[in-house]
C-alpha cells in the first residue's frame, strides 16, 4: 500500500513492495496512476524504464522475494525516483561493453537520468535517480548527450569514477567538444561557424521549453 506525505507543497509517495517479477506489472501501474495524478505523465516511460532496472537489480543481486520500498518525489524540474533495499552491496557501473550481466540497468539509468547514485541507510541502502520533468524533445536531447558522454569517458579511460561529479562532467563534455572541433577541421569544415549554429539551436530551445 502506498503512503503519501505532504509537506506543504512538497509531495512524496512511499511504496513498499515485494522484489519479484510478478510485481513488477502492478508496480508499474501503480507508478503510471501516481505520475498522472501529479500532472508529471509525460515521464511515465522513462520513470517506468527506471523502477523496472531498479527493481531487477534488487531482484538479481539481493534476492526474489526481498522486501524494497520505491519512494517517489516531484520537484519544480525533476523526478525523484529512490529504491531501497536491506543490503548495503553498492552497485558499480563497469567498463567497456555493457549486457545484462555487468549493470545494463546502472547504464541505462545513468543514460537516461540527470542524476543518480547511492545512499547507504541504516537498513541498507537506496540507489536513486533524476528524471527532467522538461519537454520531450529537450528530454530527448539530454538522455542522448548522457550516453555519448558516458561513451566518450569510456574511449578516454577517465570512466572508473562510478558517480563522476559535476565537474569531472563538465570536463570531459568540453574535451568532447574540443574533439568535435578538430574531427570537423580535418573533415575540411568550419568550427566557428559549427559553434554558432550549434549556440542558436540551443538558444532557440532552451527558449521554448
Amino acid at each position: 500500500m502506498s503512503r503519501y506525505d505532504n509537506f506543504g507543497l512538497r509531495l512524496r509517495c512511499v511504496m513498499p513492495f515485494e522484489a519479484a517479477p510478478a510485481e513488477l506489472p502492478l508496480l508499474r501501474q501503480r507508478l503510471r496512476s501516481l505520475l498522472d495524478h501529479w500532472g508529471v505523465s509525460a515521464v511515465a516511460e522513462e520513470a517506468e524504464l527506471a523502477v523496472t532496472e531498479l527493481a531487477a537489480n534488487v531482484i538479481k543481486h539481493v534476492g526474489e522475494g526481498a522486501a524494497a520500498t520505491l519512494v517517489l518525489e516531484p520537484g519544480q524540474d525533476r523526478l525523484r525516483v529512490e529504491l531501497h533495499d536491506k543490503s548495503h552491496a553498492v552497485p558499480t557501473l563497469s567498463s567497456g561493453s555493457c549486457d545484462a550481466e555487468c549493470g545494463r540497468g546502472l547504464h541505462l539509468l545513468s543514460a537516461m537520468s540527470l542524476e543518480w547514485g547511492t545512499l547507504l541507510t541504516v537498513t541498507g541502502k537506496a540507489v536513486w535517480c533524476e528524471i527532467p520533468l522538461e519537454p520531450a524533445r529537450h528530454f530527448m536531447r539530454v538522455q542522448r548527450a548522457a550516453a555519448l558522454l558516458d561513451a566518450y569517458r569510456r574511449v578516454v579511460g577517465t570512466s572508473s569514477v562510478t558517480v563522476p561529479t559535476a565537474a569531472v562532467l563538465e570536463d570531459s563534455a568540453t574535451d568532447a567538444i574540443t574533439d568535435l572541433l578538430h574531427w570537423l577541421a580535418a573533415q575540411g569544415r568550419d568550427p566557428d561557424r559549427a559553434l554558432d549554429q550549434a549556440q542558436i539551436r540551443y538558444e532557440a530551445e532552451a527558449g521554448a521549453a
